[in-house]
C-alpha cells in the first residue's frame, strides 16, 4: 500500500497553480522509471481506430494521459506492491476519455507478464461499454502485431492474450459483476452515471475488496462531472479524491491518486461566473486541439446560453466540469438562484435557538412514499434576519421502492439531515421530540407556532399535543395558491440576504426539484418530476415562513438554555 514516508504522497495542494502553468496534476512520485517508460511506449504505439489514418496515441493523446499510464503501471515496487492502487480522473467530455480508458486497459494487459490474469473495463450502460470495447478491439485490429497476439471475441466482448492467457473483459456494470471476481485491474468509465445507481457503491466496494488478495492490482475510475448534483458512489469517491488532493485526507485513507480537471470552488460558485470566459477553458481541457476544439465549444456555449440557465448548467457540467449545486431548470423556483449563497453550514438547531428571539415550525409530509419535512424558522435577536434549519424523514423501504433516488437518500442519511425510519411512527415521534425541544426553549408563540398541511396525518397532531403543544399553537396552512406569499417572501429574503439556512445537501436537492407555475396572480410550487422529485422539506419551510410573516412574539417562560446559563443576548 502507499507509503507516505517513502515518498508516495498523493496530495497536490498546488493543483490550481499547476493547471494555470500547464503542468501535470500527478505529483512527483518515486515511480519505477523503467517500467513507467515501457508502459508509456506501449501506450504511444496504440492507434485511434476511428480516425482517418489511424494516428498513434503518441500524437493523438495528451501528456496528461501518459502521466496516468506512468503512475498506474510504473508504481509497482520491488516487493510486488502497486503503490497507485486507485486513481480517479475527472476530465470534461470529448477529451478522449473513453478511448483513453480502452487504451490504458490494453496497455495494462500488454505490460503484465503474469499468466491468466483478468482485467475488466466497465461501462455504466450498454452503449458506453460497447463504445469502450469497440475502441479497445479497434486498436488491436489496427496493429498487425497485436492482431496476431490477441483473440477478440466480439460476442462476449472479451479480448484474450494468446501469450499469457490473460483477458480483458468489457461489460456493463450491474449487480452481478462482483460475483466471484478477483481482478488484476479494473477500469470504470463514466463513474458519475453510477452515482445514480442505488447498488453501485456496494458493488464497487466488493470489487475493491476483492482486489485485496492481489497487492499489484489497480482500479482506475474515469468520469466527467455529473449533469445533476453529485450523488452516491460518485459523490463519495469525488469528495475523497478532493480531500486527498487538498491535503485534508492523509495516512492510510489517502489511497486514491486524484487527477481532477476542474476549477477551484470559488471560480465555480462566484456570482459573476468567471468560468464563462473562454480564456479560462483551456485550463480544464487537457486534450484541447486534439479531440476537442475551442471554437466549437464556444458555439455550443452560445447556444446553451440562449436556451436558458438549465441547459447552460448542463452544458457547463459536461464540458467544463462545473459542479451543479441545484437543478436550475427553466421552470425553477426563483429562490433557487440565491439558495446556495444564503447558506451557513455551521448553523445547527441549538445555534438557532440561542441566537433567536422567537421560532416557529413548519411541517409537511404525507404517505409512506413521501418524505416528512420539518423546518424550524427563527428571527434572530438584534438583526431581525430569519434563520432556518431543516430535517427530513423517510420510511426505510423507500430506498428499495424508489431506486432512482436511493443514492441521494443514503447520502442525506450520512449527512445527518434525513432519517430512515424502521417503524411507521418513528418520523412522527422524532418530529414531536424536536417540537418539544423548541417549546422548551421558550421561543414558540402562544398562537400560530406550528404550520401544518391541512391534510396532515392525524397521528402527527396527536404527537405534537403529546409533546406539550396547545391546540391554538397548531395552524393549518393552506396549500397551493395560498402559499404564494410565503414563496415570494422566501425568495425575496434569500435574495437580500435576510434568510439564512443550514446549507444541507438535502435541502439543495429539494430546492432544485421545485417547479414554479404562475397561475394568474398566484404561484404554485410543485415537483419538477413526479415520484422521484421530493420537495416536502421545502414546503415545510414555506409553512414556517407563512407563520413568520405574522411577526410572531415568543410566549416566554423559562428557557432550558437560560436555565443552563447558555442564553446570551445583546
Amino acid at each position: 500500500m502507499a507509503n507516505e514516508d517513502a515518498g508516495w504522497v498523493f496530495a497536490c495542494p498546488d493543483w490550481w497553480e499547476r493547471l494555470q502553468a500547464g503542468e501535470s496534476l500527478v505529483p512527483d512520485l518515486p515511480l519505477d522509471e523503467k517500467a513507467a517508460a515501457r508502459a508509456v511506449a506501449i501506450f504511444n504505439k496504440l492507434s485511434l481506430p476511428d480516425v482517418a489514418g489511424f494516428p498513434r496515441l503518441r500524437d493523438a493523446a495528451g501528456d496528461w494521459q501518459r502521466d496516468i499510464v506512468a503512475a498506474l503501471l510504473g508504481s509497482v515496487t520491488a516487493d510486488g506492491y502497486r503503490q497507485v492502487r486507485k486513481l480517479l480522473c475527472m476530465v470534461p467530455k470529448k477529451n478522449s476519455k473513453t478511448t483513453g480508458a480502452g487504451a490504458i486497459a490494453v496497455t495494462a494487459l500488454l505490460v503484465d507478464a503474469s499468466p491468466n490474469q483478468t482485467y475488466y473495463l466497465f461501462g455504466p450502460t450498454q452503449a458506453i461499454a460497447q463504445r469502450g470495447f469497440d475502441q479497445a478491439s479497434g486498436m488491436i485490429a489496427a496493429d498487425p502485431v497485436l492482431k496476431a497476439r490477441f483473440a477478440v471475441k466480439h460476442h462476449v466482448k472479451t479480448i484474450a492474450d494468446l501469450v499469457t492467457g490473460s483477458t480483458l473483459r468489457v461489460q456493463t456494470f450491474d449487480e452481478k459483476v462482483a460475483t466471484g471476481v478477483i481482478p488484476k485491474g479494473i477500469v470504470v468509465d463514466e463513474l458519475h452515471i453510477l452515482g445514480k445507481v442505488h447498488y453501485a457503491e456496494r458493488v464497487l466496494g466488493q470489487l475493491w475488496g476483492g482486489m485485496v488478495s492481489k497487492p499489484d492490482a489497480f482500479m482506475l475510475l474515469i468520469t466527467t462531472q455529473s449533469d445533476e448534483p453529485p450523488a452516491g458512489v460518485f459523490k463519495a469517491e469525488l469528495d475523497l479524491a478532493r480531500g486527498i488532493r487538498d491535503g485534508r485526507v492523509t495516512g492510510k485513507a489517502a489511497v486514491t491518486l486524484p487527477v481532477l480537471y476542474e476549477f477551484p470552488e470559488e471560480v465555480q460558485t462566484d456570482a459573476e461566473q468567471p468560468w464563462r470566459d473562454p480564456a479560462l477553458w483551456p485550463l480544464v481541457l487537457p486534450n484541447l486541439g486534439r479531440s476537442v476544439q475551442l471554437d466549437l465549444l464556444e458555439q455550443q456555449f452560445a447556444e446553451a446560453c440562449e436556451k436558458g440557465d438549465g441547459e447552460l448548467a448542463r452544458w457547463a457540467s459536461q464540458h467544463l466540469n462545473i459542479e451543479i449545486g441545484l437543478g436550475l431548470h427553466s421552470q425553477r423556483w426563483r429562490g433557487a438562484d440565491y439558495w446556495l449563497a444564503a447558506s451557513e453550514p455551521e448553523l445547527t438547531l441549538e445555534d438557532l435557538l440561542l441566537r433567536c428571539e422567537v421560532a416557529v415550525l413548519g411541517i409537511d409530509g404525507g404517505g409512506l412514499d413521501d418524505l416528512t419535512g420539518l423546518a424550524v424558522v427563527g428571527r434572530e435577536a438584534g438583526t431581525g434576519q430569519w434563520l432556518a434549519v431543516q430535517r427530513a424523514w423517510a420510511m426505510r423501504e423507500v430506498v428499495d421502492l424508489r431506486k432512482d433516488v436511493a443514492p441521494r437518500l443514503l447520502d442525506f442519511e450520512r449527512e445527518g439531515t434525513l432519517t430512515l425510519c424502521d417503524s411507521a411512527t418513528q418520523d412522527l415521534e422524532e418530529v414531536a421530540a424536536l417540537a418539544r425541544q423548541v417549546r422548551e426553549s421558550g421561543l414558540l408563540p402562544e398562537k400560530g407556532a406550528v404550520g401544518l398541511d391541512p391534510l396532515a396525518v392525524g397521528g402527527l397532531v396527536d404527537a405534537l399535543i403529546g409533546a406539550g403543544l396547545e391546540d391554538e399553537q397548531l395552524v393549518a396552512i393552506g396549500q397551493g395558491f395560498k402559499l404564494s406569499s410565503a414563496v415570494w417572501s422566501a425568495e425575496r429574503k434569500l435574495r437580500d440576504g435576510t434568510l439564512r439556512h443550514d446549507g444541507s445537501d438535502m435541502m439543495a436537492w429539494c430546492v432544485g426539484n421545485a417547479k414554479a407555475e404562475q397561475r394568474g396572480n398566484a404561484v404554485y410550487i410543485t415537483k419538477q418530476a413526479a415520484g422521484k422529485a421530493k420537495i416536502d422539506p421545502l414546503v415545510a419551510l414555506f409553512n414556517g415562513v407563512k407563520l413568520m410573516e405574522r411577526n410572531p412574539e415568543a410566549a416566554g417562560g423559562p428557557s432550558i438554555y437560560e436555565e443552563r446559563g447558555l442564553l446570551v443576548l445583546g
